[in-house]
């Protein structure tokens, strides 16, 4: 017999900029951690995979992620343009390259937000279904 999913729910209310999706990624993802989530889409992507927090024990999860509109405000383009501002200050750890094509991107209206991106990362976890509510 197959386990059901474990289902968790992301409170987008309380999500108003990047680093506060982490905090509630890790209220909800790590709630019994001695360690927490980095700001960071590889760190939440390796999450995803498992092996740590509430999807170390669960073969799989249902996430509801409650006011999601509210959380792609907060994460939209002015988020994002910071998030790539930020990654040109620091050339010594990050290509600027591909921050600068990226901000031309949003520039254009075409580019994805940080939201989107964190979408994307759900996407590539079949056995983690999220759903925007």
């Amino acid at each position: 017999m197959t386990e059901p999913p474990r289902e968790l729910r992301i409170e987008g209310s309380r999500v108003g900029d990047i680093p506060s999706l982490y905090v509630e990624l890790n209220r909800v993802l790590m709630p019994d951690e001695d360690w927490t989530l980095g700001e960071s889409l590889d760190a939440l992507d390796d999450l995803l995979y498992g092996g740590f927090g509430v999807l170390a024990t669960s073969p799989s999860a249902r996430i509801v992620w409650v006011d999601a509109e509210q959380s792609r405000r907060a994460l939209g383009r002015t988020a994002t343009r910071a998030w790539y501002a930020g990654k040109l200050a620091r050339p010594d750890v990050y290509a600027s390259a591909p921050a600068r094509a990226a901000l031309a991107d949003l520039d254009r209206g075409a580019g994805r937000t940080y939201f989107d991106l964190v979408l994307e990362v759900f996407a590539g976890h079949s056995e983690v279904e999220l759903v925007l509510a």
